[in-house]
């Protein structure tokens, strides 16, 4: 504040002080809200005018800045609103006990004496300054903020376990332990005054102590690393043994740096792996992590973010917070949580370092998030100041707590305590004040209290009087220290050689190797031992967080994790127990893709998270029988895929059988054309004097029925089961009877070109029709086929073999080639001997005779060829039982081709034109052709 010239100088502090209450009392008194409703308006407008200021920014880069009519800034405006706010708020939390002359009056310690003392250094408030905050100048101790209620719970279970550890007749007898508590303070430059305070017994801390002797021998303190590496160097110049009850810190573990110190809570190596058993247990692989920064922060995000990659856990996002709570006056940056990142996450994990009041909570609290778990551990503690509204935004959550047996007598001892039975403690008097509507007489005691007032009666969002993870560590803590004071006198009594000395004249560094090495069962039956490196890793009871309607703050224990379980049976957990969140009315799911169904696998979305996929179907014969599987399964070649992809079926086995309908088709048509032949050959024989069938080789022509019955009757080897005798008969004898058929095309037609080349008698042309030259083709041309396949069956024959991807469903039993080198020999030798055919009888097809049959033996090698040459590709195209019938039918049509462009015209004559199958028909016709001028 500046001051007017002329003016007297004025109190700058007293005044600040007097006119921003006055204010806030106005303020108050229109619009009552907690510290974290205020906090965050704060927050939010400070907030809403960064962006502000950011959306409209000049292209170069100069803030639009809002004025108002006055020419004062928005910007200005919303600092001054938000100073005064803070300020104002702050004084309306002490307002009652800044000005009452009896709270300014009481000590800031506590002490009762004894034999030998225990010190303490616990955290029940916290100094706000008000630093660079505004123009007021600096005042020192101007605001004391409550911590939550539970914070006392600590120092009612250092209480609890002195007095009991006092009536106990086993844990040093005849000694009465004291005590000294010292608020534990949260401001930087505050750090050491708790340990000077300890050490000098004086509030205001000099440079030397008033004490000639000092009855305290150890300290139990809740100090972070970050404090530790302050009291703990001050403590260690005199080797002062402290005893932490905090979350176990693995780098207060180190010797080097903290000899002198050690830690009573169990180790926290499983927590990761029990949030993510949990993750797991739900399904929940899209989780949102909010961890407090720090050392042990960042190794739980390190530790978390390993099993959660063994689960196929991804992170939606990860938000570090501030640890201090000063970090409300020395950071006023909003920390915004609930942003459109976090918005489609329902399942967030919030790591805290340290207890006590943290912006995340308001944060969240504020906007009323009712739809989302909330995981965490047991450092976080609700507003049990309470919002007093229906909903609530952490109803439902789920807390890891270290398990731990209930110590007996703590909630009577709870129940019974209260200012009048332990008048030293000035704490309890400003609760027990400030919650039974008291008032002070003019001695400052306390009148006019509710009527056999309990702290067991307050509801629980004002004291909960269930021990909590740092209260238990705390009576491990007491009887730790005494058990170890306890070893240390038995040891000097045993030993003869000294001298029988009081407890008195001990110093506190002589209690360090009996702490190192104490080890025993505390009254619940839970191991206490203070050597980091023989702690075991205790399991975790999962609380659950019951506060609707809100200020209901239950705490119930729906299961456990244990890491010394098998495998699988580490969590247990009663799901129907669970209360989530008010606006789920199910088991909550958190994923970035739905689950993939079986039958399809996921795909990656590029440029996202392993979590984040699309579902494609699976390919043919290949399964996905469960969901969100990566890739899909091939069935084996004996299976094949169900419609589905989500199984494979067994394949039935089938081959061109004699009872499908192919195979009846393909039968009827093979016994028809071989009947057919028979009967051809029947008439043959029957008319064989007649001139049309002496006229081209009688014997030629019963040589080529016959031929062609066993081609026809081939074919019927090629369907029903195979064996390993009809895989070889079906190519040999398919191969020798074409063989022996197109052969005697070529000698019929041989013999008809030397049927009417020789007309001279005496020309040797004539000797060699009449030797029956032209028949002996027939054997030449099949002993050559029959090397070949002689050759085939004896290096490479065919063989049974199935076919499992021809037809869906079905493996096909087929007859393998073997030596495909050798069925294509055979193949282009046969094809070869009917081209020279058609190309012999192509050339005699004009021969002038009545019954030459040179053009019907032309035009049959050319239906023959066509079959065969179409034949091939189609034959490689098909597959299975298709294949099969496709070479059956070849074999059919060439020979039925053969069979009817050869015989037909013959037996027509004879059947209906009988009149044209005589002699003289023949000589008229024989001599027209003789004279017939060319």
């Amino acid at each position: 504040m500046k001051r007017e010239q002329g003016e007297e100088p004025v109190n700058t502090t007293k005044e600040s002080h007097r006119v921003m209450y006055t204010r806030w009392d106005r303020i108050m008194m229109a619009f009552p809200m907690n510290f974290g409703g205020a906090l965050f308006l704060i927050l939010s407008l400070t907030s809403w005018h960064r962006k502000r200021r950011w959306h409209t920014s000049q292209p170069h880069g100069e803030a639009c800045h809002i004025r108002f009519p006055d020419g004062t800034q928005l910007s200005s405006l919303l600092e001054q609103l938000r100073t005064s706010l803070l300020l104002m708020l702050m004084l309306s939390w002490v307002c009652n006990f800044e000005n009452d002359v009896c709270f300014r009056s009481q000590r800031t310690s506590v002490h009762k004496g004894g034999d030998v003392e225990i010190g303490g250094f616990f955290s029940l408030y916290f100094y706000m300054h008000l630093t660079g905050l505004s123009d007021l100048m600096p005042m020192k101790d101007l605001f004391v903020v409550p911590l939550l209620p539970n914070n006392y719970q600590h120092f009612l279970a250092f209480i609890f376990a002195i007095e009991e550890i006092n009536r106990s007749p086993h844990i040093l007898p005849n000694i009465s332990l004291g005590y000294e508590f010292q608020n534990s303070l949260y401001s930087h430059w505050r750090t050491l005054e708790n340990s000077l305070s300890l050490l000098t017994g004086q509030d205001e801390i000099p440079n030397y102590s008033c004490r000639r002797e000092t009855k305290s021998i150890a300290v139990i303190t809740g100090a972070s690393w970050t404090t530790a590496t302050q009291t703990g160097s001050l403590l260690e110049l005199y080797k002062f043994p402290q005893v932490s009850f905090g979350s176990f810190d693995p780098m207060l573990s180190d010797n080097d740096l903290f000899p002198s110190l050690y830690q009573v809570a169990p180790k926290d190596a499983s927590l990761a792996l029990g949030m993510v058993s949990l993750m797991h247990h739900f399904s929940w692989s899209w989780v949102g992590l909010i961890v407090t920064e720090g050392h042990k922060g960042l190794q739980f995000l390190s530790d978390v973010s390993t099993e959660m990659d063994k689960k196929s856990i991804c992170a939606a996002f990860v938000k570090l917070i501030p640890t201090p709570l000063v970090s409300y006056v020395s950071n006023l940056q909003p920390l915004e949580i609930l942003t459109s990142e976090t918005s489609l996450v329902n399942v967030v994990v919030i790591y805290y370092e340290s207890g006590g009041l943290n912006e995340v909570n308001y944060n969240i609290g504020q906007h009323f998030v009712t739809w989302r778990v909330w995981v965490t551990n047991a450092q976080w503690q609700a507003d049990m100041a309470g919002i007093n509204f229906i909903l609530d935004s952490f109803h439902g959550t789920l807390i890891f707590s270290n398990h731990h047996e209930e110590i007996s007598g703590f909630e009577d001892f709870v129940q019974e305590a209260n200012p009048f039975k332990y008048p030293e403690d000035t704490y309890l008097t400003m609760y027990w004040y400030a919650n039974f509507h008291c008032s002070f007489s003019d001695s400052c005691a306390l009148k006019n209290c509710t009527a056999n007032a309990s702290l067991a009666q307050l509801p629980v969002n004002r004291f909960d009087p269930g021990m909590s993870d740092e209260s238990y560590n705390i009576y491990n803590a007491v009887y730790a220290v005494a058990h170890a004071l306890h070893e240390m006198l038995l040891q000097h009594v045993k030993n003869s050689a000294v001298r029988s000395i009081g407890v008195r004249e001990y110093s506190a560094w002589q209690l360090h190797p009996f702490l190192k090495n104490i080890q025993f069962n505390n009254l619940a039956g839970d191991q206490v031992n203070l050597d980091d490196e023989r702690k075991l890793h205790k399991g975790y009871d999962i609380l659950n967080s019951w506060n609707f309607p809100e200020g209901l703050r239950l705490k119930v224990n729906v299961g456990m994790f244990s890491p010394h379980s098998p495998l699988g049976q580490q969590l247990s957990l009663s799901d129907d127990m669970i209360e989530w969140a008010s606006a789920i009315t199910q088991n909550p799911r958190s994923v970035c893709s739905e689950s993939c169904n079986p039958g399809f696998r996921k795909s990656p979305q590029e440029g996202k998270a392993a979590c984040c996929f699309d579902c494609n179907p699976c390919p043919e014969n290949e399964i996905a029988n469960d969901t969100d599987m990566d890739q899909c399964v091939k069935c084996p070649d004996h299976q094949y895929a169900s419609m589905q992809r989500n199984r494979c079926l067994q394949k039935v086995v089938t081959f061109l059988a004699y009872e499908d309908p192919l195979g009846k088709a393909l039968t009827s048509t093979a016994l028809s054309l071989t009947l057919l032949t028979l009967a051809v050959l029947g008439l043959f024989v029957k008319h064989q004097e007649t001139p049309i069938v002496r006229a081209n080789n009688r014997a030629l022509s019963y040589t080529l029925l016959i031929s062609l019955t066993c081609c026809f009757l081939c074919s019927l080897l090629f369907i029903g089961q195979p064996n390993t005798a009809t895989c070889i008969l079906q190519q040999t004898t398919f191969g020798l009877v074409f063989t022996v058929a197109v052969s005697t095309v070529l000698a019929k037609t041989i013999t008809v070109i030397l049927a009417f080349k020789v007309t001279a008698p005496g020309r040797r042309m004539r000797h060699l029709l009449v030797s029956g030259a032209p028949n002996s083709i027939i054997p030449i041309c099949s002993l050559i086929q029959l090397t070949l396949c002689g050759i085939w069956m004896g290096t490479n024959p065919p063989y049974i073999d199935t076919d499992p991807h021809s037809e869906h469903g079905h493996i096909i039993i087929v007859c393998n080639k073997g030596s495909l080198t050798a069925f294509y020999c055979v193949l282009g030798y046969l094809g070869s001997l009917s081209l020279v055919s058609f190309t012999v009888a192509f050339l005699a097809r004009n021969l002038p005779d009545t019954f030459n049959e040179a053009k019907f033996l032309t035009f049959s090698m050319l239906v023959f060829c066509s079959v065969w040459v179409t034949f091939l590709p189609v034959y490689h195209s098909s597959k299975g039982k298709t294949m099969v019938a496709m070479e059956i039918f070849s074999i059919l049509a060439s020979s039925a081709g053969l069979l009817g462009c050869i015989f037909a015209p013959k037996c027509y004559i004879i059947l209906l034109k009988s009149e044209r199958n005589s002699l003289c028909v023949v000589r008229d016709k024989s001599h027209f052709v003789r004279n017939k001028p060319y």
